[in-house]
């Protein structure tokens, strides 16, 4: 678009790259755009594969004329979204594929005591101590690995989805060392870079706020809308309405409000998020070098109860051999 080039064709050329969904998105939108119809228009009818945020700043993109500005602010954000997912996924991966070769070493073990006889006839001494053996024995393990599994994806669900109020934890979430503080700084890290983006092209105070709490993902700071929509509407600063939410740490208001302070709201506010930003990237080394040493914690732990357990099994048989017969 910088370069002028035409837009139908941009559309065309993206419509032939990516998933089957993306270029079903893609096409979509290049034929209601050859009709005349507005780009956000026809992200609209593609959801869920375009975010809100997307589709709501393409259209204030459109509407301000700042339509190949928004999109290069989009792009750098989403960008900045897939490096730090990528580099989460890179840091965990060498201690989550210990843990499966790990358990597959068990389920080995399992299957090879079902299916071997010992010298003596019958089946072979059960060297875990699970009473599991066979095929049938390494099902009923799994299932165990399906249920802790479950368990952990149901706490995930719940949390996204808000079941219960769930999210109304976060605040207790903050105070975890280390893990709190960098979940934080990341939801903090969204809010701003979407203010900024929000205020800077042209949306009113009240839209932002509510666009960017949404763009948190959280239900804990969705909730903080309203009582920030009635401050403004009131007469109150940004950074005084984000205070009457009382979800926001004392540290960010005070940067809101010296933002506010040092010049228009979006090229201060710009600054702010960029800081985040680079904040952020810190923020997920952290909770993905915590997760990688949870793993590593795991894989330690399931491997030395498995060796006592072995070593249990290997110490009975000597104890019985020197019983006085």
């Amino acid at each position: 678009m910088g370069a002028g080039a035409d837009l139908l064709k941009l559309l065309e050329s993206e419509a032939k790259h990516g998933s089957a969904q993306q270029r079903v998105a893609m096409t979509k939108i290049r034929e209601g755009a050859k009709d005349g119809h507005a780009i956000s228009e026809m992200m609209r009818h593609q959801k869920p594969f375009f975010p809100p945020l997307m589709v709501v700043m393409t259209r204030v993109g459109e509407t301000t004329g700042k339509l190949e500005r928004t999109m290069l602010a989009l792009s750098e954000h989403y960008a900045q979204q897939y490096t730090l997912r990528q580099n989460f996924l890179r840091a965990i991966a060498w201690p989550g594929l210990q843990l499966l070769i790990g358990i597959g070493v068990v389920s080995l073990m399992i299957w090879i005591m079902g299916v071997l006889t010992a010298p003596t006839g019958g089946q072979m001494t059960d060297m875990l101590g699970f009473g599991l053996r066979g095929p049938k024995g390494v099902l009923i393990f799994w299932s165990y690995i399906a249920v802790v599994v479950a368990v952990f994806g149901g706490i995930y669900f719940a949390v996204r989805k808000n079941v219960g109020g769930i999210q109304n934890v976060v605040p207790l979430v903050y105070q975890i060392p280390k893990i709190g503080s960098a979940i934080q700084t990341i939801t903090l890290a969204r809010f701003a870079w979407t203010l900024s983006l929000s205020l800077d092209a042209g949306i009113n105070p009240i839209d932002s706020t509510r666009l960017s709490l949404d763009a948190t993902d959280s239900s804990y700071y969705r909730s903080g809308a309203k009582p920030a929509e009635e401050a403004i509407r009131g007469g109150a600063t940004l950074s005084e309405a984000l205070n009457e939410t009382h979800l926001f740490p004392e540290e960010f208001i005070t940067q809101i409000e010296i933002a506010e302070l040092s010049g228009t709201d979006a090229e201060s506010i710009d600054r702010l998020a960029r800081d985040y930003d680079e904040r952020a990237k810190g923020a997920m080394q952290t909770i993905a070098g915590v997760a990688s040493a949870v793993i590593w914690m795991g894989v330690s732990m399931f491997l030395i109860f498995m060796i006592f357990r072995i070593f249990g099994n290997i110490m009975g048989f000597y104890q019985q051999g020197f019983e006085p017969i």
